[in-house]
């Protein structure tokens, strides 16, 4: 979360807001964090912590407390460059989690008796690199003042950082610019890659400044889903040109300076952060922010826990998850050419019976060896190995074989084609799912579920969760499903006949009932509406067509999987999706 992207947004508010302030006070207010307050017009404060586990540098409006027992001779020099300094300049290194402030002040020396003057200007800067994060006061000629983390040679003979030693950057990443990449640089480090290599961790090992998330966001943005292996995409000709527009894409506010700070929420938690937009994290809750600095100081103060990687899991966990329906779809759609085939051959077997026939009529004229026999316009291959008569019989058994295959393969057929539907539901109400719980549920649906647990659950009755239900301000209940089971048990189990279900016409998604608390309102039918469209495939469409019928007139398809049903009396809404937090409604 803290990559290249949060540090730009970072020095870009940095240099809005803080240009120019004077540094009031300096407090250490932990092992490993300091803060600076900064008058520009109005208080601020400059937070930076360097803990290993979450460093973590942003503006704020109220410092944590300072700790009086934390009087460091880091602090104490601080106070002699920073305190009473102003802020001149802030930049970033390109492409890395390195913030440089400059101050500038005027420090006074007495020499000979006499009081002197003399402006001094520092740099104070932050690293923000996990465990090598740390903040570093250097003096003008460029030597090490001090660091909040120092760093003896025992610790790392490459970069120590202790005072009087020339301030030396990280080492540099040896690793492409991803500014200069095109379509046939993108198609090069396919080539040079391993085949079952991930997309993401590709692009992280192989892009400058690349993080975990930016490589998934790229990802997602060229192919749609957040993570892929290269083998995958060896064979799509597009994908070079489409994973090079998605990079710089992502890249893109590093030049135009134009930034979405956003914070994506689970149930209400936070669990992610970020400058951009991150369309792979579809199906958590938005928070659009006005800063970077509001978007992080939000995720840090409210979130329950301490992990940052609960979104990325919730996006892998997703991504795993319509892998393995992609998977399973293509296993279907394998078995149905097959099958189509069969029913091709079927349609053959008149004509193989009309072969058999013509060789038992022309026995007296086959010779031995013959390869073909032409009867009535009708070209017959014959084994010269076999005698007439049993070529005959080779051709009665195929049309055996095809007579009884026609009889069957439309059936097997319906019922590959209901169980590819059955698919097509799971993997919208995957891409619309909004906690890891409903994620799971699916995952047991596709039976993905290692044998031991499948086996402790096995004879039991699942025990069923809350369900997911809104109410309107006189009461009504929108019943929402979040998986294929769930659809089922909602509408078949506790919808009433009355009851009005609606489902997105022609896509997949979730069933939604509603329960009226009096005569049906056109107005909480559309709210219903859009729900149902919310919760479907056509969530990014701006219209989509809702169907809307009583329960009594919705069936079961025989035979299929749950969620899979025909309905008839329907109506059609077409409405603009939209999550039920917009429509007024109070989830129960």
């Amino acid at each position: 979360m803290f990559d290249v992207l949060t540090i730009a947004a970072l020095v870009d508010e940095v240099q809005r807001t803080l240009i120019g302030g004077r540094v009031q006070k300096v407090a250490q207010t932990g092992p490993f964090a300091v803060g600076l307050e900064i008058y520009a017009g109005q208080r601020w404060g400059l937070l930076i912590d360097i803990k290993p586990q979450e460093p973590k540098l942003y503006l704020t409006r109220s410092l944590p407390a300072s700790d009086p027992d934390l009087v460091t001779p880091f602090l104490l020099l601080l106070r002699k460059y920073v305190r009473g300094a102003r802020l001149v300049a802030v930049e970033q290194v390109p492409l890395e989690r390195i913030a440089r402030f400059r101050f500038a002040t005027v420090l006074a020396e007495e020499r000979r008796g006499d009081l002197e003057r003399k402006p001094v200007e520092t740099e104070f800067i932050v690293e923000l690199m996990g465990r090598h994060s740390n903040a570093i006061l250097v003096s003008a000629d460029g030597h090490i003042l001090d660091a909040l983390k120092r760093v003896p040679p025992t610790m790392s003979a490459v970069r120590p950082v202790l005072p009087g030693r020339p301030y030396q950057p990280p080492p540099p990443q040896l690793k492409r610019d991803p500014r200069q990449l095109t379509a046939d640089r993108v198609a090069s480090l396919l080539l040079e890659a391993r085949p079952d290599a991930e997309l993401p961790t590709l692009l992280v090992q192989q892009l400058a400044g690349f993080s975990p998330q930016m490589a998934r966001e790229a990802t997602y943005r060229a192919v749609g889903a957040a993570s892929v292996t290269v083998n995958e995409l060896r064979e799509r000709p597009d994908i070079p040109a489409r994973l090079a527009a998605a990079i710089a894409s992502v890249l893109e506010p590093l030049e135009t300076h134009h930034f979405e700070p956003t914070v994506y929420r689970s149930s209400g938690e936070p669990v992610a952060f970020a400058a951009i937009p991150l369309h792979y994290l579809h199906g958590l809750e938005v928070e659009t922010c006005s800063t970077i600095s509001e978007a992080i100081e939000r995720f840090f103060l409210e979130r329950p826990e301490p992990s940052e990687r609960a979104a990325d899991r919730y996006a892998q966990r997703r991504a795993r998850l319509l892998e393995a329906i992609a998977r399973e779809r293509a296993r279907l759609e394998a078995r149905v050419r097959a099958l189509e085939q069969e029913r091709d051959r079927a349609a053959e077997a008149e004509r193989w019976r009309l072969m058999g026939e013509a060789i038992l009529a022309s026995l007296a004229v086959i010779e031995p060896g013959q390869r073909e026999l032409v009867f009535d316009g009708l070209r017959i291959p014959l084994d010269p190995e076999r005698t007439p008569v049993e070529n005959a019989q080779e051709y009665f058994e195929r049309y055996r074989k095809a007579k009884a295959a026609a009889e069957q393969v439309p059936a097997r057929l319906e019922a590959t084609r209901l169980e590819l539907e059955y698919l097509e539901q799971l993997r919208a109400l995957a891409m619309v799912a909004e906690s890891a719980e409903t994620l799971e549920a699916l995952r047991q649906e596709l039976g993905l579920l290692e044998d031991a647990a499948g086996s402790a659950a096995s004879g039991k009755k699942a025990k069923q969760r809350k369900l997911r239900v809104w109410r309107t301000e006189r009461g009504d209940r929108i019943i929402v499903g979040r998986n294929a089971r769930e659809n089922d048990w909602i509408t078949f189990s506790v919808a009433r006949p009355d009851d009005t279900w609606l489902h997105a016409r022609g896509l997949a998604g979730s069933h939604v009932i509603v329960q009226w608390a009096g005569p049906e309102d056109p107005r909480i039918l559309e709210k219903a509406a859009a729900i149902a469209a919310w919760y479907s495939e056509g969530r990014e469409s701006t219209r989509v067509a809702v169907d809307a019928t009583q329960r009594r007139d919705v069936r079961r398809i025989p035979g299929a999987a749950p969620g899979l049903v025909r309905y008839r009396n329907e109506r059609t809404l077409h409405v603009r999706p939209l999550p039920p937090g917009e429509l007024g409604l109070v989830e129960a």
